[in-house]
C-alpha cells in the first residue's frame, strides 16, 4: 500500500515547496498590502476592524493596525519563508521547525482575515488550510507522521472534485463542451498563449474540457490508491495544473495545487528519481503523536460541512465555515463570461471635463487596456487591484465601494496607490477629473494588428473631482 511507506524525502520536497509558495504569497503582501489595506488604502484594516469582532476574524493586527506594525509582520514571513526554503527550520529539531510553520501560518491568517474583497481569493484560504497541516509535519531527524500526508491529499482531493462538481452544476457550457470557446479571452488576466489557445480548433476546445472533467472528476478518487495508481493520479494532475499555468495567469492557484500534489509520491519513488543520502529518523515522540492525534480528530470533526458541500446541490465555491480556515470548500470557474468587459479609468487635468477635454488613460500592469500591448505573464504573482478591476466590469460601480476610494486616491496623487499602475499618465500633478469607461474587447483575429479590438459601451463613472475643502470626491 502506498501509505505504509516511507515520505522523508515527500516531506523535504513538500515543505520546501510549500516555503516558495510562502514566499511568493509574502512578497506580494510587501508590494501591495499596505497601498491597497494600509491607513491610507482604498479598505482600511483600522477601518475595517471597527466592524468586526476578533472572535470571527482572528488576527494579529488587533494588537496594532498601523502601516509599520503590518509591514513589520509581512517581512517577519518574508524571513521565515527563506527559514523554511532552505531547510534550516527543520534541520534544527522538531520545536523550531512547528516554531516556524505556527508562525508563517499566523501571520499570513492575519492577513487573510483582514484582506477583505482584495484577499477573497480560494488559493488564499488553500495556503492558510495547507500551512496549518504543514505544522505537524516534523524536522528532517523524526519520522514523517503518514497521517499528515493522508490531511494533505484530502485538501487535493477537495481542491480538484469541488472545481469539477462546481462546473457540472453552474454552468451548461461545461455539460456542451464549449466553454473553452469563451474562456481563454475572457478570464481576468489572460497571457500571450491565451490569444493562440483561444483560436484553436475548436475540436480541441472540446478535448481540452474533456480533459478538464477527467482530472477534476475521475483522477481525484485515485490520490488514496495503491501505487503506482496514485503516482499516476498525481502525475496527472501535474500536467493539467502545468496545462493550467501555460494557458492564463491564476496567481499561485495552479502552483500550490502541484504542491499538494507531493505526497502522492513516496520515498519508493522519489529515491529513483533523486537520490539525497540521510539516515533513518528516529519515531515521533509522544508530544508529536499527541499533537498529529488531535490535528486528525480536528480536521476530521470539521470535514463534515466541506465534504457535504461536495455534493450539494447549493454547492459553495471557495468557502471557509470557521474563522481559522482549517478545512475549506475549493473551486474556479464554475461559471464562464461569454463576453469581456473592461473598466477603463482616464483623468484630464482641464478645468472643465466637456468634449474639449483631453482625457488620459491609466495603464494596470496586468489587466488588459493598450490593445496593442502583449497580455502579461505575471503568475505565480499575484496583481490583486487588476483581479478586482475584473470583477468591477461585471456590475455597477455601487456593488464596488472600495473603486471611489481608488479614484479618491488618484485625484490626490497616492504615491503607493500609482505603483500599482504600470505608467503614471499625470507625473507633474494629479489630475483635476477622473471618470471611468466600459469597453468590450476582443482578442484580434489571425492577421489583424494588435492583441485586441475594444468597443465602447458605456459610462461606467461619470467626471469626479475633489472637493479639497473636505477632502471627498464629488
Amino acid at each position: 500500500m502506498h501509505f505504509v511507506t516511507d515520505f522523508w524525502l515527500t516531506r523535504l520536497w513538500f515543505q520546501r515547496a510549500l516555503g516558495c509558495i510562502y514566499l511568493i504569497a509574502f512578497l506580494n503582501a510587501a508590494n501591495q498590502f499596505v497601498p491597497l489595506l494600509g491607513e491610507r488604502g482604498l479598505q482600511p484594516v483600522r477601518r475595517f476592524l471597527r466592524y468586526t469582532r476578533f472572535q470571527k476574524t482572528p488576527s494579529l493586527f488587533w494588537i496594532n493596525c498601523s502601516d509599520r506594525f503590518i509591514t513589520a509582520a509581512i517581512w517577519c514571513g518574508i524571513a521565515l519563508s527563506i527559514f523554511a526554503v532552505t531547510g534550516w527550520s527543520e534541520s534544527l529539531g522538531l520545536v523550531v521547525s512547528m516554531s516556524a510553520w505556527v508562525l508563517l501560518w499566523v501571520i499570513y491568517l492575519s492577513l487573510v482575515n483582514v484582506g477583505q474583497t482584495f484577499y477573497g481569493f480560494g488559493w488564499e484560504t488553500m495556503l492558510a488550510e495547507t500551512g496549518f497541516l504543514a505544522i505537524f509535519l516534523g524536522s528532517s531527524g523524526t519520522h514523517p507522521p503518514v497521517v499528515v500526508m493522508w490531511l494533505i491529499v484530502w485538501v487535493l482531493f477537495r481542491t480538484m472534485f469541488g472545481a469539477g462538481m462546481i462546473k457540472l452544476r453552474s454552468d451548461p457550457c461545461w455539460r456542451d463542451l464549449t466553454c473553452l470557446f469563451y474562456h481563454y479571452e475572457t478570464q481576468p488576466l489572460p497571457n500571450p498563449l491565451s490569444w493562440y489557445l483561444h483560436h484553436s480548433p475548436r475540436w480541441a476546445h472540446k478535448a481540452g474540457v474533456l480533459f478538464t472533467h477527467f482530472a477534476q472528476l475521475v483522477m481525484p478518487w485515485f490520490y488514496f490508491a495503491p501505487a503506482p495508481l496514485c503516482y499516476w493520479a498525481g502525475g496527472l494532475t501535474i500536467l493539467f495544473q502545468i496545462t493550467l499555468i501555460l494557458s492564463g495567469n491564476l496567481s499561485w492557484l495552479n502552483y500550490i495545487t502541484i504542491v499538494l500534489c507531493i505526497p502522492c509520491f513516496d520515498d519508493r519513488l522519489l529515491g529513483r528519481l533523486i537520490s539525497i543520502p540521510h539516515s533513518v529518523p528516529m519515531q515521533m515522540t509522544l508530544v508529536h503523536k499527541i499533537a498529529v492525534g488531535a490535528l486528525t480528530v480536528i480536521v476530521l470533526a470539521l470535514s463534515w460541512r466541506p465534504a457535504r458541500n461536495l455534493f450539494s446541490r447549493r454547492q459553495l465555491m471557495n468557502a471557509s465555515f470557521e474563522p481559522l480556515h482549517l478545512v475549506n470548500t475549493y473551486g474556479a470557474f464554475g461559471a464562464v463570461t461569454r463576453e469581456r468587459f473592461e473598466v477603463v479609468i482616464k483623468g484630464t487635468g482641464a478645468d472643465l471635463p466637456d468634449p474639449n477635454a483631453e482625457w488620459r488613460e491609466y495603464e494596470f500592469k496586468g489587466k488588459p487596456s493598450d490593445v496593442n500591448r502583449r497580455p502579461c505573464i505575471v503568475s505565480p504573482y499575484h496583481w490583486r487591484l487588476d483581479w478586482q478591476m475584473w470583477f468591477a466590469a461585471m456590475s455597477p460601480p455601487d456593488l464596488h465601494p472600495w473603486i471611489f476610494a481608488l479614484v479618491q486616491r488618484l485625484l490626490e496623487g497616492e504615491k503607493r496607490i500609482l505603483r500599482l499602475f504600470a505608467r503614471n499618465p499625470f507625473p507633474n500633478a494629479p489630475p483635476k477629473f477622473i471618470r471611468a469607461d466600459w469597453y468590450r474587447y476582443r482578442f484580434t483575429k489571425p492577421g489583424e494588428r494588435g492583441w485586441w479590438t475594444r468597443t465602447y459601451v458605456g459610462e461606467y463613472l461619470p467626471p469626479a473631482t475633489l472637493d479639497r475643502t473636505v477632502g471627498k470626491v464629488h
